[in-house]
């Protein structure tokens, strides 16, 4: 096969580009094909650390999963993560780069899209095919001109586009339509066709439509993926937190009910998708007393503003609720910038600026804010237990002055009910999860069974499940003509085209 790719567009955040190219991934690898996922510019809180120390986000080290690669910078060289509604830190290779503004980013466009097309190149001289997906919708006028991750890198690439829509919510043709219709036609030039998701129903009532947008733009669809409960592992966009997922259903008599505090800025949330992998386990996101009152275990999650977190926290009376139930010896568990909450103080001069902060004190630890932010990949054991899948993404260093390490070698800390640790990931490790939860089992007096499916075997079920969408629903005679030849010559213009 030639060294070819393809962007996944989408009308929409949210609208199936990261699963559509994580398929797309899984069925080539199934093939034996050598792919790579890439995503030249990620907004997201959600982010993972290579093997290296690089930070990328965490759809394009799902879509390397999809693809049996390690992930690595190359595969995400411009990653934004929001720190307020108008700043963001921007991390260029895997490393933090600067902190922007929406005005100020814009002027290091330019720069960011070679770097980005250096990093196109060099995974399609390693690799068969790379497919590389969109960030939010191609059709956003305003934002065209200093465009790096939709039709600016397509044009730059030449590379041919596929444009998912989203169908639950509705009007998905106008989606579809109108995307193609607010492009030059330079960029209309390149995109190929659409694949329509999330499709409930008779096919055959859809195909009407196919046939009308295929008359009214000229390019087909390349097919219908029904919808498919069950793939909400590595949501990466927090949209999809709204969604209520069921748990699996309990090998005990009881449910273990947890409650995962939603902050505005909270980073990372994959970090439960391990516990709502067991049976018996429901996870719920929570933003009121309410909803953290019966809960077995609450765990206060990573959050990329954790002084301005921790003062929403406190308005919404949430740490009144978390002192009651330390005192009274129910489980709390703080995860990176949650567990810097749960501690004495915080010295924040980096991300916040806030100065000397209190923290609930529920925990003997202060935390100091330092510049240079730490990637790792640590290793160590909870008991008996190996902890083999953590990582670290923090600016916060945490000194302990009590309590017990939750991880050895020494890493986190326990008082009473309530622990924490910088490492994310760690729930993963099966045992670990396990005599977790067996312990908040026990302090709450549940008949709570746990699972014997590991964790990383569901993981990979799903990215079959994927490839199996992409195998069985998608034209795929077709999507390989695009990685040969590149977008069908001739294709028509849709006025009125980009103001």
């Amino acid at each position: 096969m030639t060294r070819g790719a393809l962007l996944v567009a989408g009308t929409t955040s949210d609208a199936g580009k990261s699963v559509v190219t994580a398929g797309l991934c899984r069925w080539l690898a199934r093939r034996g094909v050598r792919v790579a996922p890439f995503k030249a510019q990620n907004m997201s809180l959600n982010s993972a650390v290579t093997l290296d120390g690089a930070e990328i986000g965490r759809a394009q080290a799902m879509q390397a999963a999809a693809a049996g690669v390690e992930p690595e910078a190359a595969m995400n060289p411009v990653l934004l993560k929001p720190g307020s509604d108008h700043s963001s830190q921007v991390v260029v290779l895997g490393r933090p780069w600067a902190e922007v503004d929406a005005v100020t980013y814009r002027t290091h466009k330019s720069a960011l899209l070679d770097i980005s097309l250096e990093s196109l190149a060099d995974l399609r001289r390693r690799y068969d095919v790379v497919i590389c997906e969109g960030a939010g919708s191609p059709a956003e006028i305003n934002l065209r001109a200093t465009d790096i991750a939709n039709m600016g890198l397509a044009r730059a690439a030449e590379l041919p586009v596929l444009v998912v829509g989203d169908i639950n919510p509705g009007g998905v043709f106008a989606g579809l339509f109108g995307t193609v219709a607010l492009l030059s036609r330079e960029d209309q030039a390149l995109v190929a066709g659409f694949v329509i998701n999330k499709f409930r129903g008779d096919l055959s009532l859809l195909q009407p439509g196919l046939e009308m947008l295929q008359q009214l733009t000229g390019r087909p669809t390349y097919g219908v993926l029904p919808w498919t409960e069950g793939l909400e592992l590595d949501v990466e966009d927090s949209l999809g937190l709204s969604v209520p997922i069921a748990p699996v259903p309990p090998l005990g008599a009881d449910v273990l009910r947890v409650s995962v505090v939603r902050l505005p800025r909270l980073s990372n949330w994959t970090d439960v998708d391990a516990l709502r992998s067991e049976p018996g386990v429901l996870v719920r996101f929570a933003t009121t007393s309410e909803e953290l009152a019966d809960a077995d275990l609450v765990v206060l999650p990573g959050t990329r503003a954790t002084v301005a977190d921790l003062a929403w926290l406190r308005e919404r009376g949430l740490d009144v609720v978390l002192a009651r139930r330390a005192a009274e010896g129910r489980p709390v568990l703080g995860i990176c910038g949650g567990y810097q909450m749960l501690g004495r103080s915080i010295l924040d001069d980096v991300e916040s600026g806030r100065g000397s902060v209190r923290g609930l004190g529920l925990l003997p630890v202060r935390t100091h804010f330092r510049h240079r932010k730490v990637l790792a990949r640590p290793a160590g054991s909870f008991g008996e237990h190996p902890v083999t899948t953590a990582y670290e993404i923090h600016h916060g260093v945490v000194e302990v002055d009590g309590g017990a390490p939750m991880f050895e070698p020494g890493e986190g800390c326990r008082s009473g009910a309530v622990s924490g640790t910088v490492w994310h990931g760690a729930l993963e490790s099966d045992g670990v999860r396990r005599a977790l939860l067996a312990e908040v089992a026990e302090a709450c007096g549940r008949q709570w069974v746990p699972g014997t499916v590991a964790f990383e075997d569901v993981r990979q079920r799903r990215l079959d499940v994927l490839g199996d969408l992409v195998a069985d629903h998608l034209d795929t005679a077709a999507v390989l003509a695009l990685l040969d030849g590149g977008a069908p010559q001739g294709l028509p213009f849709v006025p009125p085209g980009a103001p």
